[in-house]
């Protein structure tokens, strides 16, 4: 059986949820990096939010305009090849970036979407201590974090990294599905760089990313 370059699936099936399938996906090596768009009315958090973590492309609601589509679709594009970052100071090879996520498959799909931009050099976390411990022995040029993680989240990791780290000034992205405006409030004044909302668009993340380091 081929590869699919893109598996666009409905949430509720016969057999399974969208959720499911895509879980499953990224358990198979052959289908591990392959991206997955959800069609769905769904809106619960419980079906939508390990499918987020889970590296899904684009969410499209049901009904969805051309336009909601067209934007789904690019945002495959810049994931398969999203290209180098054009960044003034590093080449992407050279960039140290530190992955912090208490999911496995978001780890494995982010470091997936740095890795097509052509960083190599990828070290990951499971938690905001586990980050701090890492910190504190290497240097890095970039953290990239998510927001709700069991004992430190994202924010009690940026307010550590400004108040206590050697690294006080790196540039730190935030990729979270937390809607709290309040929370991300709360996120911005610790000094976090930039937010970025999951799923999100790889483009989108290369702008930011270029932002940052230049």
């Amino acid at each position: 059986m081929a590869t699919p370059d893109l598996v666009i699936s409905a949430m509720h099936l016969a057999d399974m949820t969208g959720t499911e399938l895509v879980q499953a996906m990224r358990g198979e090596e052959s289908f591990a990096e392959v991206p997955f768009m959800l069609i769905s009315s769904e809106t619960h958090y419980r079906y939508l939010e390990p499918i987020r973590q889970a590296g899904v492309i684009a969410l499209l609601p049901k009904p969805f305009t051309r336009e909601q589509l067209q934007a789904a679709m690019q945002s495959t594009l810049d994931y398969l090849d999203p290209g180098e970052l054009a960044a003034r100071d590093f080449a992407s090879e050279e960039l140290k970036v530190l992955v912090v996520d208490d999911s496995s498959t978001a780890r494995r799909h982010i470091s997936r979407v740095l890795s097509n931009m052509g960083i190599e050099d990828i070290t990951t976390a499971n938690n905001g201590v586990e980050a701090l411990a890492i910190i504190g022995e290497n240097f890095f040029d970039l953290v990239v974090t998510d927001y709700n993680m069991p004992q430190m989240n994202g924010k009690e990791l940026v307010e550590q990294i400004r108040e206590s780290s050697a690294q006080a000034s790196i540039p730190v992205l935030m990729v979270s599905s937390e809607s709290d405006e309040s929370r991300i409030a709360a996120v911005q004044q610790a000094g976090v760089s930039a937010i970025c909302d999951k799923p999100f668009e790889s483009g989108t993340v290369k702008q930011l990313i270029e932002g940052m380091l230049n």
